[in-house]
C-alpha cells in the first residue's frame, strides 16, 4: 500500500469516527434542544463557543487531559466530534422547528403517541435539513483533519507538515490533493442525497 493510500485511509478512520459520534450524539441531544428551547439554546451556545477555539489550541488544550489527551488518534477524534457537532445540532434543530404545526397536530389526532410522531412525521420532514448538517459536518472535519498530523494522528495533514518544514511543494500536494478530492466527493454524495430526501 502506498504512503498515500494508506495517510488517506487514515483520515477517513478519523472523519468517519468524529463524525459518526457527532451524529450518534448530536442527533438525540437535537431532538431534546428542540423539545426544551430555553435550556437547548444553551447547548447551541456550547457548541457556538468550541467553534470559535483555532484548531491547534484546541489540540492543545485537550492534550493533557485524563483519558481524552494523549498524542494520538483518539485526542484527534475527540477535537474533530467536538467540531462536527455544531451543523449537526443546529441542522437538525431547525430542521425540526419547520415541520408545520398542523401537520404534528393531524398526526396526534389520528392517535399517534409522541414517540411516532417525531419517527414517522417529524424526522422524515427534516431530513433534508439533518442531512445538509451532516453534509457540512463532513466536508468540514475532512478539513479540519489534517491538523490531526500535529498530535500524531496521522492522516493527510503527515503529507502537509513535512512539506512545510521541507519546504517541498510535491509533499504538500500528495496532502491537499486526496483531502479536496475526499471533500469534493463527500459533498456530492450528500449533495445528492439532500436533493432525493426533499423530493419527497
Amino acid at each position: 500500500m502506498s504512503p498515500i493510500v494508506s495517510a488517506a485511509a487514515e483520515h477517513l478512520v478519523l472523519v468517519f469516527l468524529a463524525v459518526g459520534l457527532a451524529a450518534l450524539l448530536g442527533l438525540p441531544a437535537a431532538v431534546w434542544a428542540a423539545r426544551h428551547p430555553r435550556p437547548g439554546a444553551y447547548l447551541l451556545r456550547a457548541a457556538d463557543l468550541v467553534q470559535t477555539i483555532p484548531s491547534l489550541a484546541l489540540f492543545g488544550l485537550l492534550l493533557p487531559l485524563p483519558l481524552i489527551g494523549g498524542i494520538g488518534p483518539r485526542l484527534a477524534v475527540i477535537a474533530l466530534f467536538a467540531y462536527a457537532l455544531l451543523p449537526i445540532l443546529r441542522n437538525t434543530v431547525a430542521g425540526l422547528a419547520s415541520v408545520p404545526a398542523p401537520v404534528k397536530e393531524s398526526a396526534i389526532a389520528m392517535g399517534l403517541t409522541p414517540r411516532q410522531v417525531l419517527r414517522e412525521v417529524e424526522l422524515p420532514l427534516a431530513a433534508p435539513a439533518i442531512v445538509a448538517g451532516l453534509r457540512i459536518a463532513t466536508v468540514a472535519t475532512i478539513g479540519t483533519a489534517t491538523v490531526a498530523a500535529a498530535v500524531g494522528a496521522g492522516g493527510l495533514g503527515t503529507f502537509l507538515y513535512r512539506g512545510l518544514a521541507t519546504l517541498e511543494p510535491n509533499l504538500l500536494l500528495a496532502g491537499a490533493i486526496p483531502a479536496a478530492l475526499m471533500a469534493i466527493l463527500a459533498d456530492r454524495i450528500l449533495a445528492w442525497t439532500e436533493n432525493k430526501l426533499s423530493q419527497y
